[in-house]
């Protein structure tokens, strides 16, 4: 099931989304609707807040992504930045601010506690695009978006994109809900 993206203004975007204390069948088929959205949209990362579920949930995909093509997808449930290494910048852009793009600063290299599809725990080094897409979903669950985290001469430059995704203004190939309604996209 291919479920409406939340955009930019959505006050859920905005909230500390809270931990789960396990996995149901809910969950379940949660996490599999938004590995299905997340996909649909052409993106390599989805948290649960972006899809209107405020809790401490994401998934991650970047096998489409050329020199990760062997990576496996990730369930990531709970995590906690333990460690970080070293500082990089990347343009970055995000499934909830559609059309926009930006520069961002994050560490490296994290060391990330979590619990996966199974509720195990693990414990792992990340590094490259890996790290970055873990860092910007985990932020969608602080309550912070990429656009937050760009130098403020930067975010200025986007200002107007942000206004018109505010005012409900929205061109995605993919299904969205924009100012407490859901959108389908031009192609849906």
């Amino acid at each position: 099931m291919i479920l409406p993206i939340n955009i930019y203004s959505d006050d859920i975007l905005r909230l500390k989304a809270k931990p789960l204390k396990g996995i149901d069948s809910r969950v379940e088929e949660l996490v599999a609707a938004m590995f299905e959205s997340m996909h649909n949209a052409s993106g390599i990362g989805l948290a649960a807040p972006q899809v209107g579920h405020s809790i401490r949930l994401l998934v991650l995909d970047l096998s489409c992504v050329s020199k990760y093509e062997h990576e496996n997808p990730m369930v990531v449930i709970n995590p906690h930045v333990l460690s970080v290494r070293g500082y990089n910048d990347m343009e970055e852009g995000c499934l909830s601010v559609p059309g926009v793009q930006g520069d961002v600063v994050r560490p490296a290299v994290i060391t990330l506690k979590y619990r996966d599809e199974h509720f195990q725990e693990r414990t792992g080094e990340f590094s490259g695009m890996v790290a970055r897409a873990l860092q910007h979903e985990i932020d969608h669950l602080d309550g912070t978006l990429f656009v937050d985290r760009m130098e403020k001469r930067d975010r200025k430059k986007i200002q107007k994109e942000l206004d018109a995704l505010a005012s409900g203004i929205v061109d995605t190939e993919y299904p969205v809900v924009s100012r407490e309604h859901v959108t389908l996209s031009k192609n849906a």
